[in-house]
């Protein structure tokens, strides 16, 4: 016991020296912890306006999102094992390299938020690196429920291109998929906080005659509805047919992928993913804190400069609680958490549920 309070108030001790003195002056009079801080909030007014247009939660805030994950599982330990070389992360590789890795299979169609934001990384002097998870985390605060991601500064630009293969694409056994993110350090539950972030996604690749679908009925909010809807019985291919990756989706106009829907059925991610049905609180907090290990794979997170407080704090605003769509019954759920029965959910009224593309920005 007295070992345990040592260790509390110690904890405590360095929580208290954390706490940032706010001592640089920024632009427009704002305070920083420290002055390596202050080019961020320039960054900050300038994508809010002029990439995010007025900080929407729409089709930019997706693809930097996106962006952030695949610049940084480029990163095998594995490869290094073996003599090769196995990435540097979250280095900013993919937009220094733009012309090898936007060329890789699973890297399709990521060159348009490649070069869109490139133009504001050079005009502000920062790195691609850094760049890449600044504007994931500012995008994503713009989404209603939408988390606070933590940002720390100093990433070097790299010298090297991410190998190839080591993005898991959609077509992906769930074998394969939670070996490469093990290879990367993440466990099967934290590739389903991660998957959080296909709350506010949507498709443009696997299917591209209709770009702009999305994964849930809700897609400008980070809620669970898109963790309800995975589980619902397939039933229709909203564009052209079946396509590699992809697999039947419940409603008219949304889209699931085969990696999603396996994931939410398998036996070693079913419970963690049927958890975040009824607990928005915590995917929230899960999705932080996978995605602040996400942000410093390959890098030293003690050597960066901690300017979380750049980050917007997200609009408090009280979202619906996860419904079935019209139309849907609990029947229509394949539930498959052996351990907890699936939550009693209340169906939406209305006609059936039919989903909008996402409108390009």
């Amino acid at each position: 016991m007295f070992a345990k309070t040592i260790l509390a108030l110690a904890a405590l001790a360095v929580a208290v020296k954390a706490v940032p003195s706010h001592s640089a002056v920024c632009s427009q009079g704002r305070r920083a912890s420290s002055e390596a801080c202050c080019v961020w909030f320039d960054v900050l007014d300038d994508i809010q306006e002029n990439l995010f247009d007025g900080s929407q939660c729409g089709e930019e805030t997706h693809e930097s999102l996106r962006l952030t994950f695949h610049d940084a599982i480029g990163f095998s330990p594995a490869l290094f094992r073996q003599g090769k070389f196995g990435g540097g992360g979250a280095d900013g590789s993919i937009m220094h390299f733009a012309d090898i890795e936007t060329n890789f299979h699973a890297n399709g169609g990521i060159d348009d938020i490649v070069e869109t934001q490139r133009p504001f990384a050079i005009a502000h002097k920062v790195s691609f690196a850094d760049f890449i998870q600044f504007a994931g985390a500012v995008g994503v605060s713009n989404c209603a429920g939408g988390p606070r991601l933590q940002f720390l500064a100093g990433r070097a630009n790299t010298t090297q291109p991410s190998p190839d293969l080591l993005v898991p694409e959609p077509s992906d056994s769930t074998d394969a998929i939670f070996a490469r993110f093990g290879d990367a350090g993440f466990s099967p539950a934290e590739v389903v906080a991660l998957l959080a972030s296909h709350s506010v996604a949507a498709q443009d690749h696997v299917d591209p005659t209709i770009p702009g679908t999305p994964f849930d009925s809700t897609p400008s909010s980070f809620d669970a509805q898109f963790f309800v809807e995975t589980l619902l019985r397939g039933t229709l291919f909203p564009g052209n047919g079946s396509n590699v990756g992809e697999v039947l989706a419940p409603l008219g106009g949304e889209f699931r992928l085969f990696s999603d829907a396996n994931i939410a059925r398998d036996a070693r991610t079913a419970c963690e993913w049927q958890s975040f049905i009824t607990d928005h609180g915590s995917m929230v907090r899960k999705f932080e804190a996978a995605m602040a290990k996400l942000a410093t794979v390959g890098q030293n997170p003690r050597a960066l400069t901690d300017c979380s407080e750049v980050i917007p704090v997200p609009k408090a605003v009280k979202l619906p609680a996860p419904t079935l769509p019209a139309g849907k019954t609990l029947e229509d759920i394949q539930a498959a958490c052996a351990a907890t029965p699936f939550p009693a959910l209340r169906a939406a009224p209305g006609p059936a549920t039919t989903v909008a593309p996402v409108p390009p920005s």
